[in-house]
């Protein structure tokens, strides 16, 4: 099998931030986007890139974690933890999904439960603790797109050769999920309160939210 690459979204406290998040997984060539929790995201800085990446949703990380074993798949957590190797060695030994953390915590002990190893990204200048999480994910999907052997992509002049877009994509404030599959979320967030991306707080719904949203069927 060929190998792929998958980034999951759990704890991403910056909605905008999933937008770029997005950019750069379409640049190094993920295959899917895999979201945690709530659905909805904005799109804002992916460029019209998340008409050319797949998104999956599941409910919970392990409903991720079952999927991505599955598909064969080690996670691999983007953290500067013991034992954490540095992402320029390359240690990667088949396809590959990244979790990376919340910008203001990391990884949480539930995220880091579900991972198999992980990485971290060497710095050498003295004037930040961390990188943004979308530059942390652009240098490790880089990296892994490297040790994979990913094709580079076709280029005309100073720019890389844009696919078409597909023709079947979802649109702003389409579900397509079934009926069961709703009524379960609804359940979950009542229980649980608000999820990742929640900006109830500052009076905004969820719907308003659904800025773009495109659902595997």
């Amino acid at each position: 099998m060929a190998v792929e690459s998958y980034v999951v979204v759990h704890n991403i406290a910056k909605r905008h931030n999933v937008g770029t998040l997005a950019r750069s997984a379409t640049a190094f060539g993920v295959s899917e986007l895999i979201l945690v929790g709530r659905r909805d995201f904005n799109a804002f800085g992916s460029h019209g890139s998340t008409s050319h990446l797949r998104f999956r949703h599941f409910h919970s990380l392990l409903d991720a974690r079952s999927f991505l074993k599955e598909k064969g798949c080690d996670i691999c957590g983007v953290e500067i933890t013991d034992g954490a190797v540095a992402v320029n060695e390359h240690p990667f030994k088949r396809s590959t999904a990244f979790l990376l953390g919340n910008e203001g915590t990391g990884l949480s002990a539930k995220e880091c439960k579900i991972c198999d190893f992980f990485i971290y990204i060497p710095q050498y200048g003295s004037g930040t603790a961390s990188l943004n999480v979308t530059v942390a994910a652009s240098i490790v999907l880089h990296h892994f797109g490297v040790w994979a052997g990913f094709s580079e992509r076709t280029r005309d002049g100073n720019k890389f050769v844009v696919a078409e877009r597909p023709v079947k994509q979802g649109g702003k404030n389409f579900c397509a999920e079934s009926v069961e599959a709703l009524i379960e979320e609804r359940k979950s967030r009542r229980e649980n309160g608000s999820g990742v991306f929640d900006d109830t707080a500052n009076g905004n719904s969820s719907e308003n939210l659904l800025d773009s949203l495109f659902i595997d069927e």
